[in-house]
């Protein structure tokens, strides 16, 4: 599957969040050797009243709970919108490979806005980062969703 069938995949799951309710984010997680997709997500912070239910982080807890390891090494990670600093250090700590996102975030953002995780001296692992796959999809998502709730 091509890179922007997997960003088609993180839409549906961004989609799906935004009809729960959720702040319209998705990510999907696939082994960058099979292109096998090992976990597709939504946002559900509202639903688990979890700040930390971001896409992201459960689709690594998915994945590594189903590998038995807390590393995801040569794993790819597609999202729909640039990953915040907490979700930035779980990708750096699961040591996924990759890191495609759609929109950027310069409010929230923590890869390429923010704190800009990957680039402090601190950071021990550095995914390669994609970012603007699917940007204006994505960021049509979010930009309806939030004027609906305005």
């Amino acid at each position: 599957m091509k890179t922007t069938g997997y960003m088609d995949i993180a839409l549906e799951e961004a989609r799906a969040a935004a009809g729960r309710g959720e702040v319209p984010v998705g990510a999907v997680l696939v082994d960058g050797a099979s292109g096998e997709i090992l976990a597709r997500a939504g946002n559900r912070t509202e639903k688990a009243a979890d700040p930390t239910a971001h896409a992201e982080m459960l689709v690594i807890r998915e994945a590594a709970a189903a590998s038995g390891a807390p590393r995801l090494v040569g794993c790819d990670l597609y999202v729909t919108l640039e990953p915040c600093a907490m979700c930035a250090a779980a990708i750096s700590f699961a040591r996924i490979r990759r890191l495609y996102y759609g929109a950027g975030d310069p409010k929230g953002g923590g890869v390429d806005h923010g704190p800009r995780f990957y680039d402090q001296p601190t950071c021990h692992h550095r995914p390669e980062v994609y970012g603007g796959i699917a940007e204006g999809e994505a960021s049509e998502l979010l930009r309806d969703f939030f004027r609906d709730r305005r």
